[in-house]
């Protein structure tokens, strides 16, 4: 591995901090998921919903209090807020939370399109240096050529080895956010409706 490392030049010291920089962001967003699924509290969600379908804010809200739920902690907000804007309120807290499931998200994606690239220029320079030897060698050695070209495959490969599987993570980690986004939007709309019933109504608030 050390010999292939060294065969392949120069480039390859980029391609290890690339390797480097993408594993630690998965490992990292790897955590992060692993702690949203944890906190999530289906149960506590529908209480909420419950509570505040009786006009029972207060309850809603301290039943919410201290939760890690990204779902809760939302509907928390909005009914802190709801006298002045539900629905600013709403937005608000989920923009927070939405920025925190992509937070590195876009070093990842530079990771996968950097890494191919790099691939690519160590290519270049490795063909270079084929032909440099080959110059050198009056055509005559075919093996004076062969460590340039041998630079050109290693880097080629180690660049794609890097943004394949970074790319299918990138997807995973994106589709983790589409769904807990959509999750977000489904209760906070369900708590507007609610909400507005019950202004519409004129039920008692407490």
């Amino acid at each position: 591995m050390l010999d292939l490392f060294q065969k392949g030049g120069p480039v390859m010291y980029l391609l290890l901090v690339c390797s480097v920089t993408a594993m630690t962001v998965i490992v990292e967003r790897f955590i992060f998921w692993a702690r949203k699924s944890r906190n999530r509290d289906q149960k506590l969600v529908d209480e909420i919903l419950e509570r505040s379908e009786k006009s029972d804010y207060i309850e809603a809200t301290r039943l919410g209090s201290g939760s890690a739920d990204s779902v809760v902690k939302v509907l928390v907000c909005g009914l802190v807020h709801r006298n002045f804007s539900l629905n600013s309120a709403l937005e608000m807290a989920a923009a927070v939370e939405i920025k925190q499931m992509k937070r590195f998200m876009n070093m990842l994606d530079t990771m996968v399109t950097v890494s191919p690239l790099l691939g690519i220029f160590g290519t270049v320079t490795g063909i270079i240096r084929s032909f440099e030897a080959m110059g050198a060698a009056g055509g005559q050695n075919p093996i004076a050529v062969s460590g340039g070209i041998a630079e050109a495959l290693i880097t080629t490969a180690t660049g794609l080895m890097i943004a394949i599987p970074s790319v299918a993570f990138f997807n995973y980690f994106n589709s983790k956010i589409e769904d807990a986004v959509h999750d977000m939007e489904t209760y906070s709309t369900s708590l507007e409706i609610v909400y507005e019933k019950n202004k519409a109504g004129n039920g008692p608030e407490r």
